[in-house]
């Protein structure tokens, strides 16, 4: 029986993480959101291009949580985004109240699910799942590290004119303003871009 993993949130982020995990057949895949009608439609757009990608992972559109029981793995990509102007800090007070409604939710139908947390305020909305869920701190997991890593090893690789497979980089600091790019230990294929 194929793994299971629910995506709260059907926006931009939530949509594309379904995307990816459909299409490398990596689970069956439940996207939820409060918005009547979103996450169905594009359930359904996925679910219908998986014979056309010679795929066969099942995508259903919801917005019951009730259809996201005994997932293995939980997404939450749930929250209002940034407007122009808006720090991430900003988000902080409206998105915990999400963050306390779909932990709930998330909780009493997947008990023994893994946690992975994309909302922001990003470490702040990890730390407020921890605690919220009761979780281990193994199974609730804050997803900016490696994105920001992805980012700067995305820049490099352009501003370089390399291929990204041949850059290694990392960023340390929470998701933010404060992250920081360790230029001194990123590679080219094995040579350091900083001399």
């Amino acid at each position: 029986m194929r793994n299971k993993i629910t995506i709260v949130g059907a926006g931009n982020v939530g949509a594309t993480a379904a995307h990816w995990i459909a299409a490398k057949e990596l689970a069956n895949v439940v996207l939820i959101d409060v918005l009547e009608g979103v996450p169905q439609g594009k359930g359904l757009d996925l679910l219908e291009a998986m014979p056309v990608e010679k795929r066969d992972s099942f995508v259903l559109g919801t917005n019951d949580y009730a259809d996201t029981a005994n997932s293995d793995i939980v997404v939450i990509t749930a929250g209002i985004a940034r407007k122009p102007g808006m720090s991430r800090d900003d988000l902080l007070n409206t998105n915990y109240k999400i963050m306390q409604d779909v932990i709930a939710k998330v909780v009493a139908n997947s008990p023994n699910c893994i946690l992975i947390v994309v909302s922001n305020p990003l470490d702040a909305m990890a730390q407020a799942a921890y605690k919220l869920s009761k979780f281990s701190r193994n199974r609730v997991i804050g997803m900016a590290g490696v994105l920001d890593s992805a980012r700067f090893r995305c820049f490099l690789a352009m501003e370089l004119g390399v291929s990204m497979r041949d850059v290694d980089a990392m960023v340390l600091g929470g998701h933010g303003d404060d992250m920081v790019p360790l230029v001194r230990y990123a590679t080219v294929a094995g040579i350091k871009v900083e001399t």
